[in-house]
């Protein structure tokens, strides 16, 4: 069990986040994964049966000293970091021409800031396991949505992965970017409900980016964009 990789995942209590730290521990990896919410973390583990290889972690993923205490504690409770995804994001679900600056900040900070954030504390860490980075952008970061600050926060995540990429692949840390389409997680509670059209589960997208993480040493999947079949767009 000491030799069993260790990943790191932000938002991980609910989503897409929480389907991936679930399917790693199936896998027998060691996990840590942190939220805002305490009590989402509580009940996340308490689910999850509170194994000894499960590490909850309250913090802000906009925070640099809450991600820098979660590597911290992270490498000193398992001993090492093989991956840190990168999964902590949310949508306001309005315009930029139409809708309230008043939650804009916190969007683009979470999700533009966050991820930056997490390369930076563990770096370090993923250079010396040979490990991988995982950023969870959005098609809306392939694809540009009509009018919306959060498709452009995930085009920035689109555009910080590639460079992250370039600066440590020649350290032998991977870089991947996983960008979902529509996905039936609490993504939607702000809309008023889950669209009626093509979803995913959170469960579908996490086994891309499990797929991703155990790439064979030396390959470096960098970008797998994932929608429901019958999303056009």
């Amino acid at each position: 069990m000491s030799d069993s990789p260790v990943t790191l995942i932000t938002g991980g209590s609910a989503g897409i986040g929480a389907a991936t730290a679930r399917r790693l521990l199936k896998l027998g990896h060691r996990v840590a994964v942190t939220g805002r919410d305490e009590q989402r973390l509580a009940r996340f583990a308490q689910e999850a049966g509170r194994p000894g290889t499960l590490l909850t972690l309250p913090g802000d993923a906009a925070d640099h000293t809450a991600v820098q205490a979660a590597v911290d504690v992270t490498v000193e409770r398992f001993g090492r970091l093989d991956n840190a995804v990168a999964n902590a994001g949310f949508a306001t679900h309005d315009t930029v021409t139409e809708g309230d600056p008043a939650g804009w900040r916190e969007m683009v900070l979470t999700n533009v800031l966050g991820p930056a954030l997490l390369i930076r504390a563990a770096t370090e860490q993923l250079r010396a396991t040979g490990g991988r980075i995982v950023l969870v952008g959005s098609v809306a970061g392939i694809v540009p949505t009509p009018g919306t600050l959060y498709g452009a926060t995930k085009w920035a995540v689109t555009g910080l992965a590639e460079s992250a990429r370039r600066v440590v692949t020649e350290d032998g840390v991977g870089v991947t970017l996983i960008a979902p389409g529509r996905v039936e997680t609490p993504f939607w509670d702000g809309r008023g409900g889950v669209p009626d059209s093509p979803l995913l589960t959170a469960d579908q997208v996490a086994e891309s980016l499990v797929w991703a993480l155990g790439q064979p040493a030396g390959v470096d999947v960098n970008t797998v964009v994932v929608r429901p079949l019958g999303q056009p767009v």
